[in-house]
């Protein structure tokens, strides 16, 4: 969730480390900090609020030197204020911590009856103190570290930079994610490669219980129990243009318009030849009596809508779960299962806590991701990327499409390999599937027109939507994606659900979003549609030219999207969803892209 960055350079740090942690804002903060050593000095700025505050406070406050680390902090423990943001120190010694340190309280206890005292309130702050009380007992800063590293509990990555040591940095991750980078006399560390993408491509990811010794000529690696490893150097490309707006008023906004594209990437990238082609291994879905998958967010919402593809067109049982519920838990997992592990970041900390539960029990785990270098594609059998480009918006909308785009193909190969559908039966699905893009770029012809609509409800206190089969998750998605920017309170419903509770809610003020297509499920909708507008309620149809020509006459508003294939409906419909949360959040003046109190990436419990 938080960003870090280090640098031992050639240059001065202070610039480069405020223009990475730019590259880190979509993780979600609220302060922000760096610390330099100059001539053996080391000193530390701190802002509360966004970059441009540290930026204005490096203006009158200028830090020298071309050693340094830098933060952006989602508080979890303290407020967030300046005392409370990183990087903290004790003495001589600073750091920036990702994570949570779980005993931090009874360290706490244990530094101060050896006389050292905090001035925070957060768990980090321990980890400075931790490393000082090593040094005052003669050790040296690696030796100091490393045993403070040792005492850690939780999930951290983190950095260290010492008073009187210009070319030493300690790094180490264990549950979060850290990369060093290697230039030419140079290194560097990031919480991502996204962040070190300026200045090198040449990336090394620590693995879980590393920790590493750094000078500018030399990288030295550990394990969790010290031994000395080699992790290899990758050449990472990133395209810079990705992380710029290009033109548009917000990354979410050009996030949304890239779906055709980066859709039409990723079925290049299974269709390459005759039917489906998966990477490395592949997968044999007659292997399999059972499919598992586990998600958090909006993957989740994707993983529901795959469950109504995997169970229609393959005949294979599936259970979806949140994975915070169910790594504790504990299901019994039947050695046939296939689990299958979905996440944008492939860093969601209980994502990949609950593969870690599988590992050794399901026959095969597989994890579909955005990026292919993360922890949770590291530690998988198969990687199914979903080749949706760097996102950079808090709320996701081409890595929902991919996800879904990708889930739709493996439910397809699923179904041949089982016998439940022959060549030509999968060759009409994978045509209608090639016709997503373009069907997509027509639907985002309507975002004036969606605006229009998104006005009055941004003014809404209360939203409901509402869907049958899988548009219910896509109605649960719609949902999240408006709390999530605009910060309305939405609920998403299973149609038939309207009468056990929700309908009471209904009356002339709440908006009732109604995603519909005409299929075989529309009449049914209809009815429970007409229920809400019996009570009053404005109903919004978002439905085909069919639909709107049989239901949409009394409707409130209605929004006709072009005609698709009932099973790839919630693919096409989520387009609607997100633009009308994006021109609701627009309207209201929130921040769209780093919502409050939000984070891209979930690397903490």
């Amino acid at each position: 969730m938080c960003g870090i960055v280090g640098v031992l350079g050639n240059h001065e740090a202070a610039p480069l480390l405020v223009e990475a942690l730019k590259r880190l804002e979509y993780r979600g903060y609220d302060s922000a900090g760096i610390a330099t050593v100059n001539d053996g000095a080391l000193d530390r700025r701190r802002a509360v609020g966004k970059l441009v505050n540290l930026s204005d406070l490096l203006v009158h406050e200028p830090l020298a030197g071309k050693a340094g680390i830098g933060h952006t902090r989602w508080a979890t423990h303290g407020a967030p204020n300046v005392a409370n943001a990183h990087p903290h120190r004790a003495g001589p010694v600073a750091v920036v911590h990702n994570g949570i340190i779980e005993n931090f309280r009874e360290l706490r206890a244990e530094l101060a009856r050896a006389g050292l005292h905090f001035e925070t309130e957060t768990d980090t702050e321990t980890i400075a103190l931790l490393v000082q009380h090593m040094l005052n007992q003669g050790m040296t800063p690696r030796d100091a570290a490393s045993a403070a590293i040792g005492r850690l509990e939780g999930a951290f990555a983190l950095a260290l930079l010492f008073d009187g040591e210009d070319d030493l940095m300690i790094a180490a991750r264990k549950g979060s994610p850290l990369a060093i980078g290697h230039g030419k006399g140079e290194v560097f560390v990031g919480s991502d490669a996204m962040a070190l993408a300026p200045m090198t491509d040449q990336i090394t990811y620590l693995e879980e219980g590393d920790w590493a010794y750094l000078t500018r000529e030399h990288v030295e690696i550990r394990d969790a129990s010290g031994t000395l490893v080699n992790r290899p150097v990758q050449t990472v490309n990133i395209d810079l243009a990705q992380v710029e707006k290009g033109g548009h008023r917000h990354f979410m906004a050009k996030e949304i318009a890239e779906q055709p594209t980066v859709l039409g990437d990723a079925l290049a990238h299974y269709l390459r030849g005759e039917g489906i082609e998966l990477p490395g291994p592949g997968l044999d879905f007659n292997d399999f009596d059972r499919l598992v998958m586990v998600a958090c967010g909006t993957a989740n919402y994707a993983c529901v809508v795959a469950k109504y593809w995997f169970e229609q067109l393959a005949g294979i049982s599936v259970e979806v779960d949140i994975a915070s519920e169910f790594r504790y838990r504990e299901p019994p997992i039947p050695p046939r299962s296939l689990a299958l592990f979905v996440s944008q970041s492939g860093e969601t900390a209980d994502t990949l806590a609950a593969l870690r539960y599988c590992e050794g029990k399901a026959q095969r785990i597989a994890a579909v991701v955005n990026v292919t270098e993360s922890s949770i594609a590291r530690e998988s059998d198969l990687v199914l990327p979903i080749r949706a480009g760097t996102e950079i918006g808090v709320a996701s909308t081409k890595a929902f499409t991919c996800q879904l785009t990708v889930l739709f193909l493996l439910a397809l190969k699923a179904a041949h390999d089982r016998g439940r559908l022959d060549g030509e039966e999968l060759d009409a699905h994978l045509t209608a599937l090639r016709r997503i893009p373009g069907l997509l770029n027509t639907a985002l012809a309507q975002s004036d027109q969606i605006a229009t609509v998104a006005k009055p409800v941004s003014e809404a206190r209360d939203v409901l939507f509402l869907g049958r089969g899988a548009m219910f998750p896509l109605a649960m998605e719609g949902a999240l994606k408006l709390k999530e920017i605009s910060y309305i309170h939405a609920e998403g419903y299973a149609s038939g659900e309207l009468k056990h509770g929700p309908i009471a809610l209904v009356d002339k003020t709440v908006p009732v979003i109604v995603m519909a297509p005409s299929d075989h499920l529309f009449d049914k909708t209809v009815s429970n549609m007409q229920e809400v507008m019996a009570r009053g309620g404005k109903v919004l149809l978002i439905t085909d030219a069919r639909g709107a020509k049989a239901a949409g006459e009394d409707c409130w508003k209605v929004l006709v999207m072009p005609e698709v294939a009932a099973l790839l409906a919630p693919i096409l419909y989520a387009l609607p969803a997100q633009l009308l949360a994006y021109h609701a959040a627009v309207a209201k003046g929130t921040d769209v892209d780093q919502p409050r109190n939000l984070a891209k990436s979930v690397t903490v419990e």
